[in-house]
């Protein structure tokens, strides 16, 4: 994720690299927000400007799926996978928990933007069971009681 709106020759160049065909809105937009963390209004309006589609358009293809985020992420991205080996040990106690420690729903940012709580259909590590994940890290076989542990470990961390 990169701060830097104050220019946007990044997006002049992610563009270019694609032309400013609709067929390639998609990928432009997927770029855009790998470079930026999510799609800002100024990308939107700039890449609107750039390929002829309008803010609306693009808007309207953005909406659609849900890869796609219009604010700014968390410094750290939480997963609990609700798969059914991970369901089936435990993992809605876990997403309680987190939710209880963090103050926020699933779904939610905290207000200081630190982390944000994403539930996920499955992470593939089912023998690991339950499990969750903090931006890609696995933890496995959590529960509960260790919740805190893995959590202060991002808490503890200097800005």
């Amino acid at each position: 994720m990169n701060d830097d709106t104050s220019s946007n020759a990044w997006i002049d160049e992610i563009v270019a690299g694609y032309g400013p065909s609709r067929g390639n809105l998609i990928p432009i937009l997927q770029d855009i927000q790998d470079y930026l963390g999510y799609l800002s209004e100024d990308a939107v309006n700039s890449t609107a400007h750039l390929t002829g589609i309008s803010a609306n358009e693009i808007y309207g293809v953005a909406t659609f799926y849900t890869q796609f985020r219009f604010t700014p992420p968390a410094d750290h991205t939480i997963h609990v996978c609700r798969g059914t080996a991970c369901h089936v040990r435990g993992s809605a106690k876990n997403m309680s928990e987190l939710q209880h420690l963090l103050g926020i729903k699933e779904g939610e940012m905290t207000p200081d933007r630190r982390f944000e709580l994403q539930r996920v259909a499955c992470l593939g590590c089912c023998a690991l069971a339950p499990v969750v994940s903090i931006d890609g890290k696995v933890a496995a076989r959590v529960t509960p009681k260790t919740i805190g542990s893995i959590l202060a470990e991002y808490q503890n961390e200097q800005e």
